[in-house]
């Protein structure tokens, strides 16, 4: 009666959050997915989710079959990684980069379960702040980046991971909370708090003030997330951060989140040599990553 394919539609729903989006991330059409999922709904006798709310809403017997894929699923991806790892190599090294604070949140738990799946790779990494960790890439020293700032290299694969917003996060009792949406202009008497990085490299930079040619009042840094927020939220100024990384704080009251201009949204992106990406052990992180991610980040899209 369940099938896993049911699983697996209902898990990229709750991901996406709506049918049109989890029709293209399945590549089905509209009319495919609709008649899978009433054709499930009606073996079970029972609705699994309401289609009018969004994000959609499951009901009780959804809910089990969503935990029931939680459960499935994972032991599926192993036992299958389990048999092709009989088949290809199974030890490499894994010497990575991360060009974003925020994506410690997520890595460390993708990797944990990457492990798992592939306990025979060596798996080291660096901070990507203090030096450009593209041509290190290229010249063998790093084999794995992850990045949003496309560097156009032949011999550099980019595989998208998912789609964010950057957000301009300010202090509830701050003058732009009550603003619908951020204008550069809007910071030229700001200090705006950023990680230790080379300003040029900052996404609010390079995609927001830099092309309007405005500068905010002062800088200051911080180190990590966590105390980004917390000075933004002491009214010390305002940081761009992604969405996902400060949704839990922005629902606690502790911070207001707005979109910058229009809607500044960036891509994430590991880039591997273009010579290597077809390796087993390199594709099984790309999809570990993309599925920890698409389960447990809110307001990401699927690439």
């Amino acid at each position: 009666m369940i099938e896993l394919k049911h699983l697996k539609t209902l898990t990229v729903l709750r991901a996406t959050g709506s049918l049109t989006a989890t029709a293209n991330s399945l590549y089905l059409t509209q009319s495919a997915l609709s008649h899978q999922l009433k054709d499930l709904e009606q073996r079970l006798g029972s609705q699994l989710f309401l289609r009018k709310t969004r994000p959609v809403r499951f009901t009780a017997e959804g809910k089990v079959l969503l935990d029931l894929a939680d459960t499935v699923l994972p032991k599926i991806q192993i036992a299958e990684q389990t048999l092709a790892n009989s088949k290809h190599q199974t030890t490499a090294r894994l010497q990575m980069a991360i060009e974003c604070h925020s994506c410690f949140q997520w890595l460390m738990p993708a990797l944990k379960k990457y492990q798992v799946l592939w306990p025979d790779v060596d798996i080291d990494f660096c901070s990507g702040f203090s030096f450009d960790p593209i041509p290190a890439l290229a010249q063998g020293e790093l084999d794995l980046v992850i990045t949003s700032d496309i560097q156009p290299r032949n011999e550099i694969h980019y595989e998208p991971l998912f789609d964010f917003e950057m957000r301009l996060i300010v202090a509830s009792h701050s003058p732009l909370a009550t603003k619908s949406y951020i204008d550069p202009a809007d910071l030229v008497d700001q200090t705006l708090l950023s990680y230790p990085i080379q300003r040029h490299r900052l996404d609010i930079v390079k995609h927001f003030l830099h092309p309007a040619a405005i500068e905010p009042l002062t800088w200051k840094q911080a180190d990590n997330s966590l105390m980004l927020i917390q000075m933004v939220s002491a009214g010390m100024g305002v940081a761009a951060l992604p969405n996902w990384a400060v949704d839990s704080f922005v629902r606690q009251g502790l911070i207001v989140s707005k979109p910058l201009g229009t809607g500044l949204w960036r891509r994430l992106f590991a880039a591997v040599r273009a010579s290597e990406y077809q390796h087993h052990y390199l594709k099984a992180f790309f999809a570990t990553a993309k599925q920890q991610c698409q389960q447990h980040l809110q307001g990401i899209k699927t690439v």
